[in-house]
């Protein structure tokens, strides 16, 4: 019931104003960043088009490949956190793990990623755009000089404009923040991502128009009584799931096998080995959207389908793994969409799948592809949905994604950004913590968790930590040792920086999901 004797509460409202304000800002960096990469992407194809005929060109290649591999090498050297997708790192701010200068990654990771994925290479530009957009976040933050909660949440609202203004998908961007990054459907983060996502659209829209980034129509509805395909579909997209991440989290070992070169070099690799597919397969290059889309009208044979997804597989691991600023998001959902493609060409030839369902296959498959590697099948779900632009394979697009995943969880395959962290945590010369900073963050109890339905007096709790308060609902109470923690509280803690991660992983020791 409504009190308007009450005084009016703008706390959310002033989240939201912040993040429309970072949604402003990274829609307008990341949106600049994705023209540049298209254009010189474009200017690459048509370069590497020509090679055979002018032989002239190549010392404009090679110019230009030097400028990559030199520039990108003297940036990772001063900031190394520019390398890669970004995610991992963001995900490292959020969880107190990790702490960045925004400015040094901003710049650089804009211009060595417009050098690396406008080169050809096969690398996606959601990742780097995610962390422009969070180093915008942190800018902003520090400009106004704001809490660790405010700051954290402004970061967060950054890394989903990014995302948004990337793909055009401001729903899946902010759940995508909230489900794999954040880990945790804090109120104030999820209004700030959604906000700053939703503006961050609306600036990119006005940079490349309404039409939906992965546009495809279909051309009937995927018959109810096929359905069992698409169990084996994501079966089928489980395993390569599997097979995706191993190379990808292991394709380091075989750079440092290379001992002749420093890890600030591996780039020298790839690049070597681009200009023979950017002359024969130039349609290959870059992210994938573009073959992604062309992929129902090229009719390719399944012998084709084959040796562009194994070279898609191990190029784009290849690239990834060079260190180069540059994420694996697209990458997986061009290999997803060759692996639906494929899976339709077997049904069809053997008589299993009618005729102009392969536009169908090829989405349901995007989807679970990043369902199993990302473990992450809401945001699959909802992200392939915005950027093929309809709703109409809401329910395929869920039996695919649960299919996919489910084999995955089965075979003990982790999220991929999460592996990604924890390897950046074995590395002390990698991370930065800060220390004496009071940091309040906040602790979801799950349903089956071992602290429901207990009282907080009856919990060891970790050192250093203090729990100010209890959120359930819209309501938020001052906690006493009799406080009985129900599935779906939020514990809202108080700790130093440099404790936030030791204490948030005890905390999930303490109250790991029993098993049955």
């Amino acid at each position: 019931m409504l009190n308007f004797g009450k005084k009016l509460n703008y706390i959310r409202f002033n989240f939201i104003l912040r993040g429309v304000l970072v949604g402003i800002v990274a829609g307008f960096i990341v949106s600049l960043f994705r023209l540049a990469i298209e254009a010189l992407l474009e200017g690459m194809k048509k370069l590497f088009g020509q090679l055979p005929s002018t032989p002239s060109l190549w010392s404009i290649v090679i110019v230009f490949f030097l400028i990559v591999i030199f520039v990108n090498a003297k940036f990772l050297k001063k900031e190394p956190h520019i390398s890669g997708s970004g995610i991992p790192q963001v995900e490292g701010q959020l969880l107190g793990m990790l702490e960045l200068k925004w400015w040094p990654v901003l710049w650089r990771k804009w211009l060595g990623g417009v050098l690396a994925i406008g080169s050809g290479l096969f690398l996606g530009r959601e990742g780097p755009s995610i962390q422009l957009g969070a180093a915008a976040g942190q800018g902003l933050a520090e400009h106004f000089k704001l809490d660790q909660t405010a700051r954290r949440c402004l970061i967060a609202g950054g890394a989903a404009a990014g995302l948004s203004a990337a793909f055009n998908a401001p729903i899946a961007a902010s759940l995508f923040i909230v489900e794999e990054v954040y880990h945790n459907f804090s109120p104030y983060i999820w209004t700030t991502a959604l906000s700053a996502a939703v503006t961050a659209n609306f600036v990119a829209f006005n940079f490349f128009g309404l039409t939906p980034v992965l546009h495809m129509q279909q051309k009937i509805t995927f018959p109810i009584a096929a359905y069992g395909h698409l169990i084996v579909l994501g079966v089928v997209l489980g395993f390569l799931g599997l097979l995706y991440e191993y190379l990808t989290l292991n394709c380091s070992k075989f750079y440092q096998r290379l001992s002749f070169l420093q890890s600030r070099f591996y780039s020298v690799i790839p690049l070597l080995c681009l200009p023979l597919i950017g002359i024969f397969w130039p349609i290959t290059l870059g992210g994938g959207n573009g073959l992604i889309v062309a992929l129902p009208t090229l009719d390719l044979t399944t012998k084709a389908l084959c040796f562009l997804f194994i070279l898609r597989l191990l190029f784009s691991t290849l690239s990834y793994g060079s260190t180069l600023p540059g994420g694996i998001f697209l990458p997986i959902l061009t290999l997803g969409a060759l692996i639906g493609a494929l899976y339709f060409k077997v049904a069809h030839a053997s008589g299993l799948l009618a005729d102009g369902l392969m536009i169908n296959c090829i989405i349901y498959a995007m989807a679970g592809y990043f369902a199993c590697i990302g473990k992450a099948p809401f945001t699959a779900i909802l992200l392939v949905t915005e950027m093929v632009g309809t709703l109409e394979h809401l329910m395929p697009l869920a039996l695919v994604s649960l299919t996919a995943y489910t084999v995955c969880d089965i075979f003990h395959g982790r999220p991929i950004y999460e592996a990604m962290l924890a390897k950046m945590a074995n590395e002390p010369k990698i991370l930065a913590l800060r220390s004496g900073q009071q940091d309040r963050f906040e602790y979801p109890i799950f349903a089956g968790s071992k602290l429901q339905d207990r009282a907080v007096k009856d919990i060891a709790w970790p050192k250093d930590c203090l729990i100010l308060a209890l959120r359930r609902g819209e309501t938020e109470y001052i906690v006493h040792g009799d406080s009985v923690m129900k599935a779906g509280d939020t514990l809202v803690i108080l700790t130093t920086q440099s404790a936030r991660m030791r204490i948030n992983e005890e905390l999930t020791r303490l109250s790991a999901l029993g098993e049955n």
